[in-house]
């Protein structure tokens, strides 16, 4: 089967590929490179061994998605393409309303021109916002995001359900991932963002690596058991084997749109993965206690149980398992990719 997957070269949608690949899949990589690198893609082919085809392109270009599909080659999609980051989007809602839901609405009506109508959707653990108890579980409502980023899930997420209910051709999967880290254990790819890390791990691999100075922890004093805030960390792999084991689901499955928790069901703290990281590199790193962030909750963590029950996935590799990883590939790409290549 061909998969077309939009985001193929960023952080998520790279470590996706392979297990699509290994599975017998012809996929296609769809990306802008606006958070990505086209490197990443002979990479993945050293990897998988396997010639991935890669096509430049902002999915808000209507017509070039149309020759995409016009091929007639892709038989179903793996959605990631998105801006991603929630602190920017606070800063630039109008940037990640346009590019997210805009490049949805082009993505769907491609594939509606083409009667391609199996797609398994990036969501996000954000659209619980901040009243849902935890473990979060599917079937909460409402879902009301906290940031512009997160509304551009929920509100995707609304699309599609509209969309598999008006036509009993699409069979839609709704992951909504909590806390990825980690990366390949071959060290060639990995988390590379631009600029300062704003999540927990990469930023403590450019510490370890000597890029940034120390650390800071954003507050000590929540109610969780050592004052720093609790998440639900999970292997970017097991994420990838997730979005596999959707795409087979949505196939088997009777038409439709549903959603499913990619988590571990357990919370870790930023001081217990401050410790682990110092076990993979193998020595104490600098960090300080700075204030809270506004925004930051306490703890949150999934119910897996519809996944494990339904999927048949559950999230095996663990915290150190996560660290090592991340450490492997930082080490091995202290500056991270090199220089925006044309592949």
């Amino acid at each position: 089967m061909s998969v077309l997957v939009t985001g193929g070269a960023g952080y998520i949608g790279s470590h996706t590929v392979i297990p699509l690949v290994a599975a017998g899949h012809e996929v296609v990589i769809v990306d802008s490179f606006v958070n990505s690198n086209a490197a990443v893609v002979d990479r993945l082919e050293q990897i998988t061994g396997a010639t991935i085809p890669l096509i430049e392109l902002d999915l808000r270009d209507r017509e070039g998605l149309d020759r995409v599909f016009a091929t007639g080659d892709v038989d179903a999609v793996v959605h990631i393409a998105a801006l991603k980051a929630v602190g920017e989007s606070t800063s630039k809602p109008l940037e990640y309303y346009e590019n997210n839901l805009d490049g949805t609405f082009s993505l769907l009506g491609a594939m509606a021109r083409h009667g391609v109508t199996d797609l398994v959707f990036s969501s996000s653990a954000t659209v619980y916002g901040e009243d849902a108890p935890v473990p979060y579980q599917e079937d909460y409502e409402p879902l009301v995001a906290s940031s512009p980023y997160g509304q551009t899930k929920v509100m995707i997420e609304r699309i599609l359900t509209d969309v598999a209910h008006a036509d009993p051709r699409w069979r839609i999967a709704l992951l909504r991932y909590f806390n990825p880290v980690g990366a390949h254990p071959s060290g060639l790819i990995g988390e590379d963002p631009q600029g300062v890390p704003n999540n927990l791990m990469p930023f403590l691999a450019q510490v370890a690596v000597g890029r940034r100075e120390k650390l800071t922890i954003f507050g000590d004093d929540y109610p969780t058991a050592d004052g720093t805030c609790e998440r639900d960390y999970l292997h970017v792999d097991d994420l990838a084997d997730g979005h596999l084991a959707a795409l087979d689901a949505v196939r088997a499955r009777d038409p439709g749109c549903r959603a499913w928790n990619l988590g571990t069901g357990q919370a870790t703290s930023v001081m217990q993965m401050l410790r682990a990281f110092e076990r993979a590199v193998g020595h104490e790193l600098p960090y300080e206690i700075g204030p809270r962030r506004p925004g930051d909750l306490p703890a949150f963590w999934c119910d897996p149980t519809r996944a494990e029950a339904e999927l048949g996935w559950h999230a095996g590799r663990t915290v150190d398992d996560m660290c090592a990883d991340t450490w492997r590939w930082q080490s091995r790409n202290p500056e991270g990719y090199p220089e925006q290549v044309t592949h």
